[in-house]
């Protein structure tokens, strides 16, 4: 057992779930700065939170090999001498000869000089750590680790782990030395016991995987590469395992609590619109879509299907057609969208899409109120409306269907997974089909670990005609070409969106960029012969919806706005999108603004501004942006540029909270996890079988830990 100050432990796991101040040698203070700085609580954390890189503590140098400005290296030899030297302003410096059997070099300390005389011996034999660089033409290590080799620790053999950390830990003497102590101690305190094994040991034998005891102990001290790396696929394995497992458990048992209405036929609604309305052939992949819907409406469980489109796919279409089939069984249906904007152009497009046939469409919002908002609560619990269209409105209490059988969520990321829920309690005896919906393409790896739990549809092709956007990087020096072409593009008939970013940080400063660049473009287009259109964030709401109605009724032939536009605004005249400060958006948001145009059969462009000085991540998102218009490529272009905690809503999921695991570079365990998990789930769904007991106990570990996962299942 190691040492605590007082706590007496019920059974061995009690051990990771200590406090950490209980551990000897933090206490209280610096317990609390555990938790402050690095949300390290129990025990359990501090050997959870992994190394981030490590020294090779297991080479020694020779002088006569060493270069300047390489990597952190340790020499064994003797220190020849130590002297006190006078600088400017009577500071003082300890110089020291340090020698080998190949060379000599230079220490050299600029602090600490009463320690250095009381420690160093000259003339004993030391191992020295730190960086060589070249001083006056001589090799030099300045402030270097010393450890006399006869007192040498084991970690002079290991790769030493590096931590992260913060100044305040460092300043309270929590530094990386304290650190590798500290976890040294409790490492060699712990016993196989105090750590379970959470795989069976089919899998440990199949997989070639080290034991869990083991994982701890050589991910934080590797004796050798081997060591480290078993650790490092073991504890990646084990993280992308139980994220699928904890998915597809709760995927089963929403099926199990769920019941949905089967959609069993096709018909008059489907077959009239189908055969008489539509005048466009559909792409194979909305063909290949629909008919995966099909098949899951067509069972009595709940569907629960993500579809993946880009900007411009026909993800619309798709939902309408189900809708359809929905409505040919008997039940009603509901679009939820994030914002009024968008909600009310699905509204108008399916409207219009549905004129002279005897269905009733229906929008809720927020601004509908009094008579008009009490006619639709009624006539929807009526059973009288068949399609409503609106935002978050829709989950409110006093919105009561008669019998509700398909819910969509377009642009689904926007919504936590508590108001995505409140939609399937809306059907007191059966739950709504849901259909989820989201124009940000979200690569295979990422798809795979934040919708585990959903069947995936993608339509990966574009309706034939469309055109691809051209798109054109331009410096400031080619703004009066830039001027001249948005001159030419309105002669024609055409409109302009100019974009300007909107960071909070610097939220007041952007607000005056964009006012200066309207100022600036009222110069070159100048009133009342051009009308341009400003729309914000901060604007009021009523404000902002006048202003975009009049670029969508073609009265403003330019608008500028703030990424507001991203999700939203269908003007099919609007044909050339520019992007100002183009190198302060991501490549995600980048993509989503440049599909706000391309919407009509004219040739439509993407114009990214920016300045000259850039970043090499900047130059490579604008690149990007410039060689390819497929949605996919360019998702995986953006996880690999900034992680997944970046890329747009997967911030809120939870999901993301990877030790090791690294979504760009570690497809094959991720799939080897998914495969194996699949199959267990598939094999042994309540995980009833002996074989599975220690799985069981795992997940019922995480779900105990996780309230985000507590929701999911309540779900």
């Amino acid at each position: 057992m190691f040492n605590i100050y007082f706590i007496k432990l019920a059974n061995p796991q009690d051990i990771l779930e200590l406090p950490i101040e209980y551990v000897k040698g933090i206490g209280q203070a610096k317990g609390e700065t555990f938790r402050k700085e690095l949300n390290i609580h129990t025990v359990y954390d501090l050997l959870f939170s992994f190394p981030f890189r490590y020294v090779d503590r297991t080479k020694f140098h020779q002088i006569m090999d060493v270069k300047e400005d390489i990597d952190l290296i340790q020499i064994k030899g003797v220190l020849l001498s130590l002297e006190k030297i006078k600088g400017k302003n009577n500071r003082y410096r300890y110089q020291g000869i340090f020698k080998d059997g190949t060379g000599s070099m230079e220490l050299v300390w600029f602090q600490g000089g009463n320690w250095l005389e009381k420690i160093l011996k000259p003339g004993e034999e030391y191992i020295i750590f730190g960086k060589v660089t070249l001083f006056n033409g001589k090799l030099t290590m300045a402030h270097p680790e010393m450890e006399l080799v006869k007192e040498a620790s084991t970690l002079a053999r290991t790769f030493e782990p590096v931590y992260s950390s913060t100044e305040k830990m460092n300043a309270k003497g929590m530094d990386q030395k304290f650190r590798r102590k500290l976890l040294r101690q409790i490492l060699d305190s712990i016993k196989v016991s105090d750590i379970p094994e959470t795989f069976p040991d089919y899998m440990m034998q199949k997989l070639r995987l080290c034991n869990r005891f083991e994982a701890l102990q050589w991910i934080h001290f590797p004796e050798n590469e081997t060591q480290k790396e078993q650790a490092t696929s073991r504890i990646k394995f084990e993280e992308f395992f139980y994220l699928q497992m904890r998915l597809l458990h709760g995927k089963m048992l929403r099926k199990q609590k769920f019941r949905s209405l089967p959609f069993s036929k096709i018909g008059e609604c489907f077959n009239t619109f189908f055969k008489e309305k539509m005048h466009f052939e559909l792409t194979n992949a909305q063909k290949r879509v629909i008919k995966e819907i099909r098949a899951d409406v067509a069972r009595n469980t709940q569907m629960n299907r993500l579809l993946q489109g880009d900007v411009g796919s026909g993800k619309t279409i798709v939902a309408l057609l189900i809708m359809l089939i929905a409505i040919d069984n008997g039940v009603q249906c509901c679009m939820m969208a994030p914002t009024e904007i968008l909600a009310q152009q699905h509204y108008e497009s399916i409207k219009s899409s549905l004129e002279d046939m005897d269905l009733q469409v229906a929008f809720l919002t927020g601004s509908v109120k009094g008579k008009k908002r009490e006619k639709i609560l009624e006539d929807l619990a009526a059973g009288n409306i068949h399609i409503i269209i609106g935002t978050h409105a829709l989950i409110e209490d006093t919105v009561v269907f008669k019998n509700l059988g398909l819910a969509i969520i377009d642009e689904q990321h926007r919504f936590g997974v508590a108001q995505r829920s409140r939609l399937w309690y809306k059907n007191g005896k059966f739950a709504p089909h849901i259909l989820v919906m989201t124009a940000t393409p979200i690569p295979r790896t990422l798809a795979m670990t934040l919708y585990g739990d959903l069947d995936v549809s993608i339509i990966d092709e574009l309706p034939p005609g469309r055109k691809n956007i051209q798109t054109l990087h331009q410096y400031e020096s080619k703004r009066p070409e830039v001027i001249a072409f948005m001159h030419k593009e309105i002669a024609k008939g055409r409109q302009i969106y100019v974009v300007y970013p909107l960071i909070e940080e610097s939220e007041k400063l952007d607000l005056q960029n964009l006012q200066d660049g309207y100022e600036r473009l009222l110069q070159y287009f100048p009133m009342p012969k051009f009308q341009i259109s400003v729309v914000h964030g901060r604007m009021p709401a009523k404000d902002k919806d006048w202003e975009m109605q009049r670029f969508v009724n073609k009265t403003t032939q330019i608008m500028v706005a703030t990424t507001v536009i991203e999700v939203g605004v269908n003007v099919p005249n609007a044909s050339v999108m520019i992007i100002e400060n183009s190198e302060r958006f991501g490549l995600s948001q980048l993509h989503q603004l440049r599909g706000r145009v391309g919407r009509g059969a004219d040739q439509s462009y993407c114009i990214l501004m920016s300045d000259y000085k850039l970043s090499k991540e900047s130059r490579e998102r604008l690149s990007t942006m410039v060689r390819t218009t497929n949605g996919f490529e360019i998702a995986e272009a953006d996880l690999k540029l900034r992680g997944p905690g970046d890329i747009q809503g997967t911030q809120q999921s939870g999901l993301l909270d990877f030790k090791l695991l690294e979504l760009t570079k570690d497809r094959p365990i991720m799939d080897a996890a998914r495969n194996i998990a699949l199959r267990i789930m598939e094999n042994d769904p309540n995980l009833e079988r002996d074989i599975h007991l220690r799985i069981k106990k795992q997940l019922a570990h995480l779900f105990s830990k996780n309230r985000s996962w507590n929701v999911i299942l309540r779900s």
